[in-house]
């Protein structure tokens, strides 16, 4: 009878820790990758818009390219991956990949290494436009911020593309136009900094263009 006593007593205890366990233990709170991963794209399009509208050299791009909108950009697609994102996971993943590839690209023209002409660059955009347009597509379902900002990339990519085959003049055109671009993925950016800081909606964003 003791025994049986002391076996419920135990069994007690251990239910009893387990629920204080499972309710003390906290998840730990963590981090938005998205704010990087767009942090990253705004400031390394901007960057190549001021070299292309003629106001900076290309050094600081394609070094800005390279580790801010190449490396951290990736970095923030793979830990979206964790989050179950996959809108996220392919869009900062696959850009961060095309700003290494366009820096390379860059490289590869000054040391004569598989250099490419000026149409070659223009089918790796037509490329980059073609899989933009699919990312799009999806930005319509998250919110009408990231709408546009999709929305200015693609005719920011169709004027540059339209630039490679005999309208360099758009080149220019496209630069002013992506700067909307880059500052349209920093508002974005800080309204997810915004809404976790004050615990409010700063920024509004507004509703998904498509239901």
């Amino acid at each position: 009878m003791l025994t049986g006593q002391i076996g419920r007593k135990a069994a007690s205890e251990s239910v009893s820790q387990t629920r204080v366990s499972d309710t003390v233990v906290p998840a730990a709170k963590l981090g938005n990758p998205a704010v990087v991963g767009l942090a990253a794209f705004g400031l390394t399009t901007l960057m190549l818009q001021f070299h292309n509208v003629g106001w900076a050299g290309l050094g600081p791009v394609v070094w800005l390219g390279l580790i801010f909108g190449g490396l951290a950009q990736m970095i923030a697609g793979l830990q979206e991956q964790k989050t179950g994102n996959n809108f996220g996971y392919v869009a900062f993943t696959s850009f961060g990949a095309f700003w290494i590839s366009l820096g390379c690209i860059w490289l590869g023209e000054h040391f004569q290494i598989f250099p490419a002409s000026g149409t070659d660059v223009g089918w790796f955009l037509v490329g980059w436009t073609l899989l933009a347009s699919i990312l799009w597509v999806g930005s319509m379902r998250v919110n009408g911020a990231l709408a546009i900002t999709f929305t200015l990339l693609i005719i920011g990519f169709i004027l540059l593309d339209l630039s490679k085959f005999g309208f360099p003049g758009l080149g220019v055109v496209a630069g002013y136009e992506l700067m909307a671009c880059a500052l349209m993925a920093w508002y974005v950016m800080a309204h997810l900094i915004f809404l976790d800081l004050f615990g409010r909606d700063v920024l509004p964003v507004g509703a998904p263009w498509l239901k």
